[in-house]
């Protein structure tokens, strides 16, 4: 005698006391009212789950962003650790997997493998760190100047014109020159205070269009503070391009402390930057490229990695795109 699940008694039951069965018609129209009352968040998560680049890009975040938190889950090897007897003439040994010299060792004896693992931290907390700055900055600069307008808005555009007109960059060098202990938070408030403007123009944009629609106007109608129609009505329809500029940016500024460590005014020694390791392994490129090479795939995987992942959630919030 076939086995009857709950599920199977339940719709018995149903059916026996007269409520309409289900059919595939009526399936249909309950998924499309589903689809149509799902928020625009709710519609680009549900595209998301559906884009291979979405998934592999976040699933490179999510395994750095867990290297950078719990570094002795991949090594116990220090980074900062000297042996002269394991010099760059070592070369990895890729048999060795998540061993001190896997991945060979550099000029002083260091874990090329070790300092892959520990650098990821800096990098990370450097990328989402002057990523915050910039967002908040960069916000509420362009909420302000959007939604206020006039003589306000004049003002704040003037002021991030002069802020965009200083090159990024070399903004950030002679900021960092003038420090001789620089630890990550001080590289990301240089490039949060710099990189604010692009933010500002995209949210000052959005909070143009956004302002127009019916539902602001009838909030202003009904009397609603202007605190509350600028956040809870214009904030969350306005920031969809903005979270999409700052993840591509976030790997653009793990990139630009890189180039700062290269330059040597990134994080002061001891502290492991894949930028700093991509500068010694420059110097020694003619008998060590393993030295230059493992840092350099590091960088750019996750900065390709954080642009992958804003074009997927661009193309997800943009029904154009779909």
């Amino acid at each position: 005698m076939p086995d009857i699940t709950k599920e199977a008694a339940d719709e018995a039951a149903k059916h026996t006391l007269g409520e309409p069965v289900p059919t595939a018609d009526t399936a249909v129209v309950e998924k499309a009212a589903a689809d149509k009352n799902r928020s625009l968040w709710g519609d680009a998560w549900v595209d998301l789950r559906r884009r291979p680049m979405f998934i592999i890009s976040a699933l490179i975040i999510l395994l750095l962003i867990v290297m950078s938190a719990f570094p002795g889950l991949f090594t116990g090897t220090d980074p900062t650790a000297t042996d002269l007897q394991n010099h760059y003439l070592s070369k990895p040994k890729l048999g060795h997997v998540f061993q001190a010299d896997w991945l060979g060792y550099d000029q002083q004896g260091r874990s090329v493998y070790s300092r892959l693992v520990h650098g990821t931290r800096n990098s990370v907390l450097v990328g989402f760190g002057a990523t915050i700055i910039v967002t908040l900055l960069g916000s509420f600069v362009g909420m302000v100047a959007g939604y206020f307008g006039g003589w306000l808005d004049a003002i704040l555009s003037r002021v991030t014109d002069i802020f965009f007109g200083i090159p990024f960059l070399l903004g950030a060098m002679l900021v960092m020159n003038a420090f001789t202990d620089r630890k990550w938070w001080l590289v990301a408030a240089a490039l949060g205070i710099l990189g604010w403007t692009q933010i500002t123009r995209v949210m000052r944009g959005s909070v143009l269009t956004v302002k127009q629609s019916d539902y602001v106007q009838a909030a202003k109608a009904l009397g609603a503070s202007t605190s509350r129609i600028m956040l809870r009505h214009i904030l969350p329809n306005a920031m969809a391009p903005v979270i999409v500029v700052a993840t591509i940016a976030l790997g653009t500024y793990i990139g630009a402390e890189a180039t700062l460590s290269y330059l040597g005014l990134g994080l002061s020694a001891p502290a492991v930057s894949w930028g700093a390791d991509i500068s010694d392994g420059l110097a020694q490129i003619r008998v060590a490229q393993h030295v230059l090479l493992y840092p350099s795939i590091m960088l750019t995987l996750t900065v390709f990695a954080f642009i992958m992942l804003g074009e997927a959630v661009r193309n997800a919030l943009d029904p154009k795109l779909r």
